[in-house]
């Protein structure tokens, strides 16, 4: 059974999809050797979910890489083995916070702002940073890898219903409904975070916007979502 629907045409779609948002976030300096996974549920609700496995990088994947796991953390279909933080950590947040799309980097902009006081981005400054006003959540407890379970639900725990999560000396967790406007964020985040650690490198004073010039600019973005389809079909043909 779990054979048959990994190889439907559905199934097939969606994991080229998830292959090509590992490919695109490798090409655009997001991953880190080969660790840090995407994930993406299937969309009949089964408790199953797409998920990149152990031990590939993410340039090198294709759709056939690409493996299947329930919310238990248990693999249904595909060749490879599944790193078990992944498990934890994606199991955690797909069965907890309802997410259909689970993308967790260590990406080296939004992760050096982790390791701040603030812990994450301030959505007042850029133009890229507003889009997610009240959009974010922060773990500020970072307790180490996350191999058990425990951990992987206390980070979901921690997001609640926040779409970005900046997990304290450890990365990001970006979550989406579609896993082309999740990597849109993604890619936006890290621009938003790099603009910032830039700024703050000067020495220079901050000038964020006003709070209600910020919430205008955010409400834009979130009503235009055409961009994040070109994007994505963009990289697919570049990629």
């Amino acid at each position: 059974m779990h054979v048959r629907d990994f190889e439907s045409d559905s199934v097939t779609k969606l994991r080229a999809d998830l292959a090509l948002a590992l490919r695109a976030a490798a090409y655009h300096g997001l991953a880190e050797g080969v660790c840090n996974h995407f994930s993406l549920e299937l969309p009949d609700q089964s408790g199953r979910f797409l998920l990149n496995p152990r031990g590939l990088l993410w340039s090198e994947v294709q759709a056939d890489d690409i493996v299947m796991i329930d919310t238990d953390g248990n693999k249904l279909a595909g060749r490879h083995e599944v790193e078990s933080t992944a498990m934890y950590i994606h199991a955690a947040i797909h069965r907890i916070c309802k997410k259909a799309c689970v993308l967790h980097t260590h990406m080296p902009y939004s992760t050096a702002l982790t390791l701040t006081s603030d812990r994450g981005l301030d959505t007042h400054l850029s133009q890229n940073a507003m889009r997610f006003l009240d959009r974010v959540a922060i773990d500020e407890h970072y307790n180490g890898l996350a191999l058990d379970a425990s951990e992987g639900e206390r980070i979901a725990r921690a997001m609640g219903e926040a779409d970005i999560a900046f997990l304290g000396n450890h990365g990001v967790v970006v979550c989406g409904d579609r896993i082309d406007y999740a990597y849109d964020d993604l890619y936006f985040l890290e621009r938003a975070c790099q603009a910032q650690v830039l700024a703050q490198s000067t020495g220079r004073a901050l000038m964020p916007v006003n709070a209600t010039l910020a919430k205008h600019v955010a409400s834009q973005m979130v009503s235009e979502r055409l961009q994040s389809e070109l994007f994505f079909k963009a990289l697919g043909r570049t990629l």
